[in-house]
């Protein structure tokens, strides 16, 4: 579980250079892969939302892969300059067959950034579509945070459970990225 926030800082946003990284390499896994994570609460938020820290944890991407489409999605990963990095994971025992692949890129600006995929086989995941992109269904998705993800102290996650306890869906709910301490 996530440390909690720190709400001093709640107004940081996550530099455009993270989202975009993020969105490349999502873009050509998009018929391959399910998003999880802060990047499927991303995508379950309003469109041209503010790309707050607090909001949605961008520091990796998880995806879940099913077993048949492993193969296209390492090649993808390896034409994209991804690496294998081993973790103290991968040698637990898992269901969902856990991978991390990373890669190094340099902005214009000479500034090195670390793009970072987290990986998990599985063909099982309940999905469901947003705007074209295939994410963890949110109930399931909130799930996770007592194993898969950490992040459970994230405006989307709290926000997925509120909501979802009072049998409205979070997907396009702009409390998925909207501050808790801002009056509606």
């Amino acid at each position: 579980m996530g440390a909690n926030h720190n709400i001093k800082r709640y107004g940081e946003q996550w530099p455009s250079y993270r989202i975009e990284q993020g969105l490349a390499i999502l873009n050509e896994l998009k018929k391959w892969v399910v998003i999880s994570g802060g990047w499927a609460w991303h995508f379950m938020s309003v469109e041209n939302h503010t790309e707050y820290k607090h909001a949605h944890d961008h520091k990796d991407i998880d995806i879940f892969v099913h077993p048949k489409n492993v193969a296209e999605v390492m090649v993808i990963l390896q034409e994209q300059g991804f690496n294998k990095v081993w973790t103290r994971y991968d040698h637990m025992p898992s269901n969902e067959n856990f991978r991390r692949y990373e890669k190094i890129d340099w902005l214009d600006s000479g500034k090195q950034i670390r793009v970072t995929i987290d990986f998990f086989e599985s063909s099982t995941v309940e999905t469901i579509t947003v705007n074209g992109w295939t994410v963890v269904e949110p109930k399931t998705l909130l799930s996770y945070y007592s194993n898969i993800h950490s992040s459970d102290k994230c405006w989307a996650v709290k926000a997925a459970i509120k909501l979802i306890a009072k049998d409205k869906s979070p997907v396009g709910n702009v409390l998925l990225s909207k501050n808790p301490l801002e009056k509606v």
